[in-house]
């Protein structure tokens, strides 16, 4: 006798080709009901008997989607209704949303394949996508994913994109982002003075390839922002593209056309290797083999001997690269200091003095970037790829929670319902465009979610932008702000990461960083910590010494140095300042009541001391 049974799946699984599975496998069972998106998840209803709702449940869990995350499941019996068919209806959130947000998703191998078939109608096509890749967060405009809640709705499928979104047996079913060359977006490549260049979208792709090779700096919009790229093997252009984008020293990132290529020039082990042709597709951190060639390496990452290399994420970068078939440095598209760029008009009045050409085609952000510590992977940048979504943790608390991060390498975490949402990487939040952003993407995680935080977490130095904007959210609306110091978060982020606030021992927390204000007014930076029973307790730290020129000693390894040498072997320093800055910053070491502990200036200080660098141009460069 069948029954109606209520099959709920929650995790990450809209917007992963969740529901199309579903279908499919209902088919095979034969069965009648409807499946659809909700607040929660996916929502299944079947008519069944109790045995083969229980035997569909198991192949569900066993067959979905490889993009999809369950976290959890449930099946229950509800009072009956009869089904005529099964159906995907449309999705309606009537309460808050309670999920993960999907995150982009690289081209998948059948999506390449589409595009280097000259007997597929997509071929060239430089936005093909299916439900198992493509764009999610950078496209979404609210909850549940539906093509009408993305920026895609402004392209009206045509009707051959229509025939497959609606064919049960096409892989594009129910694709929200679907779309082609008659109906989707087109291209468009203009130079710096705005002059377009005419042709179809692969006539395009050959010019900018052809620009590239020629020496050009061209800005490329690909879904998640822009790109600056040029030709990895031309010094002059890397050079000129270090010039124009005010960026001296700071490694730059290689796009590869292939695997093999990869392989060809890196000693890859398979986790890297796995990690660059994941549905991330982040930069990985790699060791160059010592037959590499045709790189301008040590102008691509100047004194340092690991870059960081990817494959292309979209079908626009693989159609490029497909044309090219060599590397290209594929940098933000940003000035030194400021966020990534996505608008057009943006991009022209900011990069014109940077970029040669243009190729143009929301949640702008930069790449994800890894390295890897034998198996252990490391996340160095969770951005494109990861984030919003924290999928390690399940929050337990009632509190909607707001952590505020520090000022540098700034995100904010969110947590308004049962999960934890991580914001892209924004940058340094020295800058007003960068703090702008950061303002404006918790404004949109606050209106998505349709929740206010109730605590908001910021860092205990007052004059952080974050903790600024922090306490004003706090009095806007109406939350308990609570000041962290910097390196005891540091420890908590571990003790969760590894879900150890529960345990019963003492455990000891190392944290080595560059800068954090004390609890007792100092700088720290080299700390040992206790954590036991829901206490953190300072144990020990670096022996103190000087610190000078407020933030000035982050960026000036000399001055580390002038501070850590003994009093009887400060001259050795002095050739590294003029005859002023030695007066002012000897003067200042006689009375001077600031100290720190901080590992990071020791770093500076020996890496001075060598002759390597007095002076940096990014944070951590004298460590690196």
């Amino acid at each position: 006798m069948p029954k109606t049974f209520e099959i709920t799946i929650s995790g990450q699984v809209q917007g992963v080709g969740f529901r199309p599975f579903v279908y499919g496998l209902a088919k095979q069972f034969q069965l009648s009901g409807s499946v659809c998106n909700n607040q929660n998840g996916v929502l299944i209803h079947i008519n069944a008997p109790e045995e083969k709702a229980n035997d569909f449940l198991v192949q569900l869990l066993e067959n979905a989607p490889s993009i999809s995350v369950i976290q959890s499941h449930s099946i229950s019996e509800i009072p009956f209704q009869e089904f005529d068919d099964f159906k995907i209806i449309p999705s309606e959130a009537k309460n808050q949303i309670n999920i993960p947000l999907t995150p982009d998703f690289a081209i998948c191998e059948s999506c390449k394949t589409d595009i280097r078939n000259s007997n597929n109608r997509r071929q060239g096509y430089a936005f093909t996508t299916c439900t198992s890749c493509g764009p999610r967060y950078a496209v979404t405009t609210k909850f549940p994913f539906e093509r009408s809640s993305t920026t895609v709705s402004a392209f009206k499928m045509c009707a051959g994109c229509q025939t497959e979104y609606t064919n049960p047996d096409n892989r594009r079913f129910h694709s929200q982002t679907n779309s082609c060359a008659d109906c989707g977006i087109q291209l468009k490549l203009q130079d710096y003075d705005g002059r377009q260049f005419d042709g179809d979208q692969k006539k395009l792709i050959k010019k900018a390839s052809y620009f590239i090779r020629n020496g050009s700096i061209l800005a490329l919009k690909n879904t998640n922002g822009y790109l600056l790229c040029c030709d990895a093997n031309n010094k002059s252009a890397i050079k000129r593209l270090r010039e124009k984008k005010q960026r001296p020293s700071k490694p730059f990132a290689l796009l590869y056309p292939s695997l093999e290529k990869i392989k060809k020039d890196f000693n890859l082990s398979a986790v890297e290797e796995n990690a660059l042709t994941s549905s991330v597709a982040p930069i990985v951190i790699l060791n160059p083999k010592e037959s590499i060639h045709d790189l301008e390496q040590e102008n691509i990452a100047p004194g340092l001997n690991q870059l960081g290399v990817m494959l292309p994420s979209s079908a626009l970068l693989a159609l490029l690269m497909d044309e090219l078939g060599s590397p290209i440095i594929a940098t933000s598209g940003n000035i030194h200091g400021s966020p990534i760029i996505s608008g057009e008009e943006d991009a022209i009045q900011k990069l014109t003095k940077v970029a040669d050409y243009f190729l143009k085609i929301s949640f702008p952000q930069d790449d994800s970037v890894v390295r890897f510590s034998g198996e252990h992977q490391i996340i160095l940048r969770r951005s494109r790829g990861l984030a919003p979504n924290y999928m390690g943790l399940s929050n337990s608390s009632d509190e909607k929670i707001l952590a505020m991060g520090a000022h540098l390498k700034s995100t904010f975490t969110f947590v308004p319902n049962s999960h934890t949402y991580i914001s892209p990487y924004f940058g340094n939040l020295d800058s007003y465009a960068v703090s702008e952003r950061f303002q404006d993407s918790i404004g949109k995680f606050e209106k998505l979610f349709q929740t206010e935080p109730e605590v908001i977490l910021i860092d205990a130095h007052s004059q952080y932008q974050s903790s600024i904007l922090g306490r004003e959210l706090a009095e806007k609306w109406n939350a308990e702000c609570i000041p962290i110091q910097h390196h005891t978060a540091h420890f908590a982020s571990v003790l969760g990461e590894h879900n150890l606030f529960g345990s019963k021992e003492k455990i000891l927390g190392v944290v080595w960083d560059g800068t954090g204000l004390g609890e007792d007014g100092m700088i720290w930076g080299g700390e040992f910590f206790s954590y036991q029973n829901h206490a953190v307790e300072r144990l020990s730290h670096f022996e103190y010494y000087d610190w000078l020129a407020a933030d000035k000693m982050a960026k000036e390894p000399r001055l580390s140095l002038l501070s850590l040498l003994p009093d009887g072997e400060k001259e050795r320093a002095k050739n590294k300042f003029s005859d002023t800055e030695w007066k002012v910053y000897s003067k200042m070491l006689e009375n001077n009541p600031l100290k720190t502990s901080s590992v990071g200036r020791l770093f500076d200080a020996v890496a001075s001391l060598l002759g390597i660098i007095d002076i940096t141009s990014y944070e951590g460069e004298a460590a690196m």
